[in-house]
């Protein structure tokens, strides 16, 4: 609690190496981390407060103690408490169970050795000990333990190689350098003992590839970066040692920082129970007025009557507390109506659910023994409603596994294959691929079939040896060699990876790196060129530049990226290569593969050390560092020279056509949100028959100003929709209204198949408020929508806003950490464990190996799930009412006394059958009848959108309720009625021959009757005590009125005789007097 207040406060750290009384003032949190809810005493009252926020709990711990009021309360409060206990107990135990892999996973953690120096000397401590300051020494492949300012290492230079998998999913090395001052520690212990270095940075935050701060340490300031930083959860590799200042510990570090809870996800199923037990509640309080009424209407004309020979005071008697108690007590006997057991058997059901998805060998991808996984329980049947899915492209629909393909250099392709008479041609298993085996150290793997670019190679041509140079020094690859000698490359990315192999198999090998060097063999010659600056890649620059110093003097910088970002640095000379660029461009991107342009540029000395010194400065600042350091990019990344452009080549992955055309059918619609492109994501689409040549239209929405992109989708509303379409103006006022006239009117007008293509930049300007309705309805009326140019703000943006304004349940899946945004704004998040890491594995929902098992999963998983889940509510509320309504009309049976119709045993007994039954009989017969072949065959079936919410609206429902109700009424009442009337009993002739007397005597005639005091309850009210069965038996209780005086011996006489025989001579008189009045018809 303090702490969160503490670290809410803090708005920078300061921290001081080896001083452990320094730091402690500032009430830092130290190294222990803690991600369990509850403790041994804290877990039963806060367990118990969170279970009995539940709506269903709360309510039974209210009747529960109605229960135990003897007056209303006709049950035992033992029917109540068992299921109540029983749910809150399997709860507990659930809670408790999670609570402890906790506790086990933190203890785990926190009793970690690491060495930390104290006292001059490296001392084993666990890791819940380390304190912030204190300095560590890790080794190789151990994992580290708090967030450290890198000191320094057994590498040159300080380097060091860490693997972020726990981070981000990635095995891929990384590698973080130390300060120059400090990497000069070494190993020392003593001169480590007494450094005494202030680092001042920012405030602890989730922000994994950002760190602002500065160390001061003898009387000089030295900023700090990420790249400074190693960050709690890697592992050290390929280091032998190193030693770190910690900066943040336990709860502070970024990756507790980001392990907070995820956005949780509800069903519509979830809404649906929700909303339906609250009017069943209400249902139950109009059944308890409807039997409260009742009973107070009984007591006043009929109740005093039927119980004369009670004793009760005139004082007692009150219908309408009757009635009042009467409710209660019908509250208590109905409530089976609200089902307690509901929630419980749905996680039960869903629970059985994941184990299918689990335990599915179709889904099971055996080159990889990666299994499908439901990692969340909650979420199984809104698998079964999904209206929109969300896709990315690259390693979602197509491999992510790349191949340098083509290339453009100075205005020339290269990677055609072209038959004896020039003409372009398919390559074929007879063509001849260029042979790299005389060149050592080249991918074996690697194909190129154009033996031109060789030649050119060969011949000594300028512009292909700068431009693969630039392949080669233009990188953040890592190298090493394994124990064959080979050369590995740790790459960032995959197109990195296929542009250093192509330019190796090419002859420019990239051989090895330090911080300021880069060494590469050209054509057999090693060459060092000195690394003077990184301009790293991010997704607002989508470009990287690196600038070197070659072994002539000269200052160079390369640069590669996006074209349409790379075109607009390039110098005025370069237009007529431009031109010829960007059709060699749209050439490569029509046929699916990846581009990127390059481009250099010649440096002054003077003008490139003017600008490192204003950057020196930029990165020494704490406040404005990034936007400073941004500009300083833009500044020299200007005037380049155009050298040409690269593609590379990206597979549709095993299945993807079937699988976008099954879900097609399903009449599912697929949006794909990509980063590549416009060119290149047409043609994935038109490949995997998300777009094809018979749909009636295409729109291209490309506008660079929002006035534009408006204009542009009113274009395509008029093509839509025709002239006459009521083009809105946006305004945020009529959202609502047209969010529901969306489905009902304007895609039943529309006819026939569109698609919606739209950039980047477009996409920002339709997401502003005032288009965003129209961007909407077209977008949702096309059944097929591609965006491309996206940045990953941009997909959750658009999940978002389908989520919100078309109330369809959405899927997003992907494979990146650029997915993980859009995976946690969607529904249901589905990650792909590809070649990107495993950050949306992490995030998602669910998870599999490759994009053909989504059709499985919705159109088998999903239609189960919801299916069985709907069946099994209707099933389960009609249980419930069948039940419930027994009691109610009973009620009319028992002079509305809240007796119950059933005995608990019998009641115990119905449930089990209806239980276990319903599972004997849904498996064996449903599981035959819906085959998960069958759904294969027919994916037209699948829709079943919306059934939970329209599920007890369906007229043969309420009809079966009617005639059920029906059915049990009519019998009783004809029967009970006929009989009367038929064959009457002694009782019915003397309640006949009662009212008769009554009409026909005058008023006046009528003998004084002493009325007993009336009560709630009737004589059945205490079918479940003993009685005064034997004191009326007994006559011991019977006053007679004004009795004649007797002698003894005649008063022992008629106390001697019984009771009974006095009423069976009584009954025969008054059948005697029937008979003779002429009056009464029976």
């Amino acid at each position: 609690m303090f702490c969160s207040e503490k670290k809410s406060l803090e708005v920078e750290r300061r921290v001081k190496a080896n001083d452990r009384e320094y730091n402690e003032k500032f009430q830092y949190a130290d190294n222990r981390i803690n991600t369990s809810k509850y403790s041994i005493l804290t877990f039963l009252p806060i367990n118990l407060f969170e279970q009995f926020q539940r709506v269903a709990n709360a309510y039974f711990l209210c009747l529960l103690i109605l229960q135990l009021i003897p007056e209303i309360s006709s049950l035992t409060w033992f029917t109540t408490i068992v299921p109540l206990v029983l749910v809150i107990t399997m709860t507990a135990v659930k809670d408790a169970t999670d609570d402890f892999f906790r506790h086990k996973s933190d203890n785990q953690v926190n009793n970690r050795q690491s060495e930390v120096l104290i006292d001059s000397k490296l001392q084993n401590e666990k890791w819940m000990n380390v304190k912030v300051g204190d300095i560590i020494k890790l080794e190789n492949n151990q994992f580290v333990a708090a967030d450290l300012l890198l000191l320094s290492s057994s590498e040159p230079h300080g380097l060091c190689y860490v693997e972020t998998a726990e981070l981000d999913g990635e095995t891929n090395l990384k590698v973080h350098q130390a300060l120059s001052v400090t990497s000069e520690l070494g190993a020392d212990i003593s001169r480590l003992a007494r450094f005494d270095g202030i680092v001042v940075c920012e405030a602890p935050n989730n922000k994994l590839d950002k760190f602002v701060g500065s160390l001061s340490w003898k009387d000089s300031k030295h900023s700090l970066n990420n790249e400074k930083i190693i960050l709690r959860g890697c592992i050290l590799r390929n280091t032998s040692w190193c030693f770190g200042m910690v900066i943040f510990a336990g709860p502070d570090t970024k990756l507790m920082q980001n392990s907070g809870k995820t956005k949780f996800k509800r069903t519509s199923i979830d809404r649906l129970m929700n909303t339906l037990v609250l009017w069943i509640f209400g249902f139950l309080i109009c059944l308890g007025i409807i039997l409260a009424i009742g009973n107070s209407i009984w007591e006043s004309q009929i109740g005093g009557q039927f119980r004369t020979f009670l004793f009760w005071n005139e004082g007692e008697k009150s219908s309408v507390f009757s009635g009042f108690l009467t409710f209660w007590s019908y509250i208590i006997i109905l409530n089976t109506v609200v089902p307690i057991s509901l929630y419980v058997s749905v996680e039960v059901i869903r629970l059985g659910h994941s184990y299918f998805i689990n335990w599915d060998r179709k889904m099971y991808y055996s080159r990889k023994a990666t299994p499908a996984e439901a990692r969340t329980t909650t979420l199984n049947e809104e698998l079964g409603q999904i209206e929109y899915i969300f896709s990315d492209k690259t390693g979602t629909l197509t491999q992510n596994i790349m191949t340098f393909k083509r290339c453009s250099i100075n205005g020339r392709i290269y990677g055609e294959v072209r038959d004896d008479l020039g003409q372009k041609t398919e390559v074929t298993q007879e063509k001849e691929p260029v042979d790299f085996s005389v060149k050592s150290q080249v991918d074996r793997e690697f194909q190129f079939f154009d033996h031109s670019l060789m030649e050119s190679i060969e011949l000594g041509d300028p512009k292909v040896h700068e431009f693969f140079r630039l392949l080669t020094l233009c990188h953040t690859v890592m190298s090493e060699e394994n124990s064959a000698g080979e050369l590995i490359y740790q790459v960032q990315s995959p197109d990195e990876g296929a542009l250093v192999t192509a330019a190796r198999n090419f002859g420019f090998i990239f051989k090895s790196r330090t911080p300021e060097t880069i060494t590469i063999e050209e054509l057999g010659t090693p060459v060092t060129y000195q690394l003077l600056a990184i301009l790293d890649f991010n997704n607002t620059r989508k470009r990287m530049s690196v600038i070197v110093r070659n072994p002539e003097g000269q200052i160079k910088l390369y640069s590669k990226g996006a074209d349409t970002v790379l075109f607009e640095k390039l110098h005025p000379s370069n237009e007529d290569l431009l031109s010829l660029t960007s059709d060699h461009l749209s050439e490569f991107a029509g046929e699916g593969l990846r581009t990127l342009a390059t481009a250099y540029r010649d440096l002054d000395d003077k003008y490139f050390k003017e600008w490192h010194k204003m950057l020196e400065d930029a990165n020494a600042a704490i406040e404005g560092r990034d936007e400073r350091i941004a500009a300083l990019y833009e500044e020299i990344e200007r005037d380049l020279m155009l050298l040409g452009a690269t593609a590379v080549e990206d597979k549709l992955q095993e299945g993807v056509i079937e699988t976008v055309t099954s879900l097609s059918l399903a009449n599912i619609k697929i949006w794909v949100l990509t980063g590549d492109k416009q060119e290149t994501a047409i043609n994935i689409g038109y490949a995997c028959n998300m777009l094809t040549d018979d749909m009636n239209d295409v729109f291209v929405i490309a506008g660079n100003t929002a006035v534009e992109v408006r204009e542009e989708l009113r274009k395509a509303k008029e093509n839509l929709f025709g002239q006459n379409s009521n083009f809105s103006n946006g305004h945020v006022v009529g959202e609502k209204k047209q969010q529901l006239e969306l489905h009902s009117v304007v895609e039943e007008t529309v006819t026939g198949d569109y698609a919606l293509i739209i950039n980047g930049h477009s996409l920002a300007h339709a997401l502003e408020s005032d288009v965003k309705n129209d961007l909407l309805e077209l977008a949702c009326t096309c059944k097929t929508v591609v965006c491309c140019r996206v940045t990953p703000l941009q997909k959750a943006q658009v999940v978002e806003l389908v989520k919100k304004y078309r109330n369809a349940v959405t899927l997003a899946i992907g494979d990146g950490a650029n997915d993980v945004s859009m995976i946690k704004s969607a529904h249901i998040g589905v990650g792909i464990s590809g070649q990107e890491g495993l950050q949306a594995v992490l995030a998602s929902d669910y998870s599999f190996a490759q994009f053909r098992y989504l059709q499985r999963l919705l159109l088998v998983h999903g239609r189960w799930s919801y299916f069985r889940m709907c069946k099994f509510l209707c099933y389960f509320f009609y249980k419930n009412f069948a039940f419930t309504l027994v009691h109610f009309w009973f009620g009319f049976f028992c002079g509305f006394s809240a007796q119950i119709a059933l005995d608990t045993s019998y009641w115990t007994f119905i449930n089990h059958v209806f239980i276990w039954g319903s599972v004997a009989i849904y498996f064996s017969i449903l599981f035959a009848m819906h085959s998960n072949g069958i759904f294969g065959i027919f994916p037209n079936q699948f829709p079943f959108v919306g059934n939970a919410r329209h599920s007890l609206s369906q007229k043969c429902i309420w009809l079966v309720i009617l005639l059920t109700t029906v059915a049990s009424i009519m019998p009783v009442v004809a029967f009970r009625f006929l009989k009367v009337d038929l064959y009457p009993t002694l009782s019915d002739q003397i309640r006949q021959w009662q009212k008769a007397q009554k009409k026909a005597r005058p008023l006046k005639s009528r003998r004084p009757q002493t009325r007993r005091s009336s009560s709630r309850r009737s004589g059945y009210a205490f079918a479940h005590q003993e009685g005064y069965g034997e004191l009326i038996t007994s006559g011991k209780n019977m006053r007679a009125k004004n009795p004649p005086r007797t002698s003894g011996l005649e008063k022992t006489h008629y106390n001697s005789t019984s009771w009974i025989e006095n009423l069976c001579k009584k009954t025969t008189d008054t059948v005697s007097s029937i008979s003779q009045d002429k009056t009464v018809k029976l």
